[in-house]
């Protein structure tokens, strides 16, 4: 057996649990923060979902529920243009949290702000850029997938007469 093959094999069984595991808690610790922490709690779950049956039972669920959020999401147009945008926005929020700008102090429930932006910097900005970049890989990823192409109003038969 050559050892590309062994290789593949031993990540089939061995590393994909290894991997699943470690997602796990680092998509948990990933949800409070700007980023893709569901994704990757998510693929944890995926990664694991062929060795326990937990995590099928997690997933079969979640598999529809994203299917027909994403049929939903491409179904027309103006749905695309706004997840587009959505990505555009936190494009946006990358470069403002890059930059980190003062901000007026202001205090939420006795909790006080600024002078800076709550984690701002360069972390903060690549987790928002990394969640832009999977909408968009998503949503193209839709359309190409689930999209229909708007039905062409059907030709209405022609009128001919028959001279006699």
């Amino acid at each position: 057996m050559a050892v590309g093959e062994r290789l593949r094999r031993w990540f089939k069984r061995t590393g994909s649990e290894i991997l699943g595991w470690i997602l796990i808690p680092v998509g948990i610790v990933m949800m409070p923060a700007p980023g893709p922490g569901t994704l990757v709690l998510v693929a944890g779950v995926a990664l694991l979902a062929p060795h326990h049956a937990w995590a099928q039972r997690i997933l079969d669920p979640l598999r529809k529920q994203a299917i027909e959020a994403a049929k939903y999401g491409v179904a027309t147009w103006p749905r695309i243009t706004v997840s587009f945008l959505g990505g555009v926005w936190l494009v946006v929020l990358a470069v403002i949290w890059w930059q980190s700008p003062e901000i007026p102090e202001f205090d939420v429930l006795g909790v006080g702000f600024g002078p800076h932006l709550p984690a701002a910097g360069w972390g903060t900005a690549l987790g928002l850029l990394a969640s832009a970049a999977a909408a968009w890989g998503l949503l193209l990823y839709s359309i190409i997938r689930w999209r229909h192409p708007d039905p062409e109003p059907a030709a209405e038969p022609s009128k001919t007469t028959m001279s006699s």
